[in-house]
């Protein structure tokens, strides 16, 4: 007896235009997160913790304004008036509050490199933590990634004197991130709308803080002003499109995905930013593509054998 198609593929056995439009919103996503430190890297006048205000006000701006046009503000309510996931959805704001803020501060600083291995290290970082805390069983060829994965930040920091704290902390906010999203399921859209209405008080704080110390940056030039506002666009935009992926596409095709980020951050730092590329970090970067293909294989074969 024949198995019935999978969720991709239509009674034909092709991809259906669902999967074909989910396939167009994660190429959206994916390089638009890959190509973003452009965006960032026109505001490295400003110290990170002015564009972070900018970015966690006007995003939840942008998608208050969304759950409004889509009647869902009564979703955002309920959220808000739960115990449990608002607790922790408070976890999830300051993991990736944090994220946001050291990814901008080497955006600024002249290490986007690093943050393009915190992103390569992410899959394989949510690996351990699902066998850590999910009781996922890690097979053989995840383990082997793993050790690779951990083999290449080994290297980097005896060629650099020291951990590559940027990429092990932005890959493990947004793991841990990753984490507590699942565990305590929130709409992508609610959930970040909590999570930065629960950031906001700080954000606002700074800015207040910072015009009564300084001359407000916000209105004083045009240019700047639109820059921060837009960070909000920025940030909502790639988020949604990745949500619109999700719901079309198995997550072991997502997945693949997920590299074409960090491999366009990883050119714009070497052959646009033109940041000192050495040898060491060549070994690491090649451990770790290795650890990611090894993963990638067997994740793809343990789908097919799981398809018949």
């Amino acid at each position: 007896m024949a198995s019935a198609p999978a969720p991709e593929e239509d009674a034909a056995g092709g991809a259906s235009a669902d999967v074909r439009m989910g396939v167009v919103y994660a190429l959206a996503a994916y390089t638009f997160w890959g190509i973003v430190p452009l965006y960032w890297k026109l505001l490295d006048a400003l110290p990170t913790p002015e564009i972070l205000a900018h970015r966690v006000l006007w995003t939840l701006l942008i998608v208050a304004a969304l759950l409004a046009a889509t009647g869902r503000l009564g979703e955002l309510r309920a959220t808000l008036r739960s115990g449990p996931r608002l607790g922790a959805l408070l976890l999830s704001a300051l993991l990736i509050g944090g994220n946001w803020g050291v990814f901008l501060w080497a955006m600024l600083h002249e290490r986007v490199l690093e943050t393009s291995l915190g992103y390569y290290l992410n899959p394989l970082v949510n690996v351990a933590l699902g066998g850590l805390f999910l009781g996922e069983r890690l097979r053989p060829a995840a383990w082997v990634a793993v050790a690779l994965a951990g083999s290449g930040v080994a290297v980097m920091a005896i060629g650099a004197g020291g951990l590559p704290w940027v990429s092990l902390f932005l890959a493990g906010t947004f793991a841990l991130y990753g984490l507590v999203r699942k565990l305590a399921p929130v709409r992508p859209l609610v959930g970040l709308a909590v999570e930065t209405a629960l950031l906001a008080p700080l954000a606002a704080g700074y800015l207040v803080w910072r015009a009564g110390e300084l001359e407000p940056v916000f209105g004083q030039e045009l240019r700047t002003s639109l820059l921060l506002a837009g960070g909000g666009l920025v940030t909502a935009f790639p988020l949604l499109n990745f949500a619109a992926a999700a719901r079309r596409l198995w997550l072991t095709t997502l997945g693949l995905f997920q590299y074409i980020a960090p491999s366009l951050t990883f050119l714009l730092a070497v052959a646009v930013f033109r940041e000192p590329f050495q040898a060491s970090q060549g070994l690491t970067f090649v451990l770790i593509w290795t650890a990611l293909a090894v993963y990638t294989a067997d994740a793809l074969s343990g789908r097919g054998r799981a398809a018949r």
